[in-house]
């Protein structure tokens, strides 16, 4: 049974130079690129818009999507306060494994080559963030035990502007406006120091059931991530699929002809 292709496309031969896959295909960088670059430029747009004119709550779709800026100062799910370092390694491999991927994907997959742009685009989003966008940020120190190995964690972030000795005095970021001012009391094991973030802005809206299901804020980078790691994965198992149904077919015991 032939392996199945993208609409449109017939099936390479792969031969050992290679050059069936898409490393060698102009085509094939143009599909990758176009969409990482494209989406790149989203990501960071809409970051840049939302900080820049965002202030409050903005309905989207009523009791289902609406616009809030928010920081992140961890990753997935704000996990891993500080560890700016981990995560900037991180996404240089998981940058380097999608590369890895397109370089062994068969050329006529146009479909997979959309999928790790999507994901390509959404590292590097991310990745922007966390290396060049920082904020003021309270830190509490880590106490003894397991949690300690998370390190030192993040209460709130913002812009700080002017402290006493009682408390510190954060405002909205980046703008830093003293009419949005609030005064975080100071407190044992809490200190003050700048911390990268990521810029979320979007959030899914499930109040009116009773609960959240989504209560995390995201942005255009996760999202394109999300959307490109699913399609990958359906494509991993649409290719296990056929695999199963090729050896099926191939192991099956010819009929007996008779005398």
């Amino acid at each position: 049974m032939p392996q199945s292709t993208e609409p449109g496309h017939t099936q390479a031969t792969e031969d050992p130079a290679g050059a069936s896959f898409s490393l060698r295909h102009g085509p094939s960088h143009l599909r990758l690129w176009t969409v990482a670059v494209l989406g790149l430029v989203l990501d960071l747009w809409s970051k840049h818009w939302a900080f820049s004119t965002l202030h409050g709550r903005r309905v989207v779709i009523p009791h289902l999507l609406h616009f809030h800026r928010s920081l992140n100062p961890g990753a997935l799910f704000g996990l891993g306060h500080g560890m700016t370092a981990v995560f900037i390694v991180a996404s240089v491999l998981a940058l380097v494994f999608v590369l890895y991927l397109f370089a062994h994907t068969p050329r006529t997959r146009w479909s997979l080559h959309v999928a790790l742009g999507m994901i390509l685009a959404g590292a590097l989003g991310n990745l922007y963030d966390r290396t060049f966008v920082t904020a003021d940020a309270v830190w509490v120190r880590s106490s003894p035990g397991w949690r300690g190995w998370l390190g030192d964690e993040v209460v709130m972030t913002g812009k700080l502007i002017g402290e006493d000795d009682r408390a510190w005095i954060f405002t909205e970021w980046p703008e830093g406006k003293s009419n949005t001012s609030r005064a975080i009391p100071k407190q044992k094991g809490w200190y003050v120091r700048p911390s990268t973030v990521v810029r979320d802005f979007i959030k899914i809206d499930t109040a009116w059931l009773g609960y959240q299901v989504w209560k995390w804020v995201f942005n255009v980078a996760d999202a394109l991530l999300v959307v490109g790691v699913g399609l990958l994965l359906i494509h991993f198992w649409a290719d296990r699929r056929q695999q199963h149904l090729t050896a099926r077919a191939g192991g099956a015991s010819p009929k007996r002809k008779g005398p």
